[in-house]
């Protein structure tokens, strides 16, 4: 009796596994083509008067160049075959009018993508007041840090002076 309901249990879980398999199987979805068309801005956020770059894919087209058009810079850029990817680079003109503009991927295949690119209007920070010649506060070698070391040598030189006149006065 006891291994004939072992041989149920095991019967059962088969059976179990054997309909959650077919489940799984007749419920997936297969990849369609074109999941792997995309376009990516770096940054997505920039200045009007910087650069850009680009990365896209055209599903299995990538080994042919592909189109990229947006009013953010004014036209069109011509992405190029890259390690498997199509890649391009760009500047926003300076005087480009702050906002969101689309950037749209055309493929030599037909496919296409999109993302938005946002222009920001930020003001250019202005430089702090002229307080002097900040010699300390620089990484370069002005007035004060030549103080600082010369301050240094001196406490060296008088500390050897003392401990000689010290070691000097015992014999």
């Amino acid at each position: 009796m006891r291994g004939l309901l072992s041989h149920r249990a095991l019967s059962s879980v088969l059976g179990l596994v054997g309909l959650v398999a077919a489940f799984v199987l007749t419920t997936a979805v297969p990849a369609r083509a074109g999941e792997s068309v995309f376009i990516e801005v770096t940054p997505n956020s920039v200045q009007a008067g910087s650069r850009v770059t680009i990365r896209a894919g055209c599903d299995n087209s990538n080994n042919r160049q592909a189109q990229v058009t947006s009013d953010a810079f004014g036209g069109r850029v011509m992405l190029r075959p890259d390690n498997g990817f199509l890649t391009g680079s760009v500047t926003v003109p300076g005087n480009k009018a702050p906002g969101d503009y689309p950037v749209n991927l055309d493929c030599s295949n037909g496919n296409t993508a999109s993302t938005m690119l946002t222009v920001l209007n930020m003001s250019q920070p202005s430089k702090g007041p002229a307080t002097g010649g900040g010699g300390t506060a620089g990484g370069g070698r002005g007035a004060g840090s030549l103080l600082l070391v010369g301050g240094l040598v001196a406490v060296a030189v008088v500390a050897g002076v003392g401990a000689r006149r010290k070691s000097g006065s015992r014999v």
